[in-house]
């Protein structure tokens, strides 16, 4: 499976460090792409030996079978639909990008048109498969509570306009609270697992969300609760942050392995 990497950052060195180990025996990395041959993603490219390619016509010249983008809400706007027109499966982990309505519409239908897979994974959560079993019978209420230490939230436009001291927080503070579709937009790279809730479940107007900035928090902790006609089930998981990126959970890193090794695979177990 001829895989090419969108974005340079810490989930792309995960997948080639798999790869060079030989963990992912049916995966080949074909490219890094980075707009602007962007340095990171330049350095890492040479360090692994793998081509870095700087524009959508340049990734698709390598005719690969999927393109995982672990870039950004930009970079799912700028090349999700032609990738899939093209007839190449896409695994999106900047999920949050998928709340416009119509980039999500264009790209379902140029998916259905080209026979490719648009593949959203679990990322930094878990329970979506009883999420979607509930959703078969009837759901009324899904809620995320997304809590992480405040190093986290830092460098957020969004949260800079709140005036609050993320450095001298004194108790758990709530820097957002309301339906997923207000709220994903502010936090591009911290609740793209809100989206995916929402996507996978009652969408993103009656999927609530709450943000938390939490001093006494170590791991970035997600509360899911969900009640329908099947009954109800709440799941927390305390997740440790990426190494090198706060805003990162390790699961939401490796769920891009799992997505890799799903696409590549010929059995699926869970929903």
């Amino acid at each position: 499976m001829k895989v090419v990497i969108l974005g340079g950052g810490t989930i792309a060195r995960l997948v080639l460090e798999h790869v060079h180990r030989g963990e992912l025996p049916e995966v080949e990395v074909v490219a890094i792409a980075a707009r602007g041959f962007a340095s990171r993603a330049a350095a890492l490219a040479a360090e692994y030996r793998v081509p870095c390619v700087a524009d959508a016509g340049a990734f698709l010249a390598l005719k690969p079978d999927v393109l995982l983008e672990a870039a950004s809400h930009d970079a799912v706007r700028d090349h999700l639909v032609a990738t899939l027109a093209a007839g190449v499966s896409v695994i999106v982990l900047s999920a949050g990008a998928l709340a416009d309505d119509r980039l999500r519409a264009e790209a379902e239908a140029a998916a259905a048109r080209s026979g490719a897979l648009l593949y959203v994974p679990s990322g930094g959560i878990g329970g979506l498969d009883a999420l979607k079993g509930a959703c078969a019978a009837g759901v009324e209420t899904v809620s995320i509570q997304v809590a992480k230490p405040p190093a986290a939230w830092k460098g957020i436009p969004y949260v800079d306009s709140l005036g609050v001291d993320l450095d001298r927080l004194p108790e758990a503070t709530t820097l957002f609270e309301g339906p997923a579709r207000e709220g994903v937009p502010h936090f591009p790279q911290n609740v793209n697992i809100a989206a995916v809730l929402s996507l996978a479940g009652i969408g993103f107007d009656r999927t609530r969300l709450q943000v938390v900035a939490d001093p006494a928090l170590t791991r970035n902790t997600h509360t899911i609760r969900v009640s329908g006609r099947s009954g109800r089930f709440t799941m927390v998981l305390e997740n440790v942050p990426a190494p090198d990126n706060p805003k990162t959970a390790w699961l939401a890193c490796y769920s891009a392995i799992a997505a890799l090794r799903a696409l590549s695979g010929s059995a699926r177990y869970g929903t």
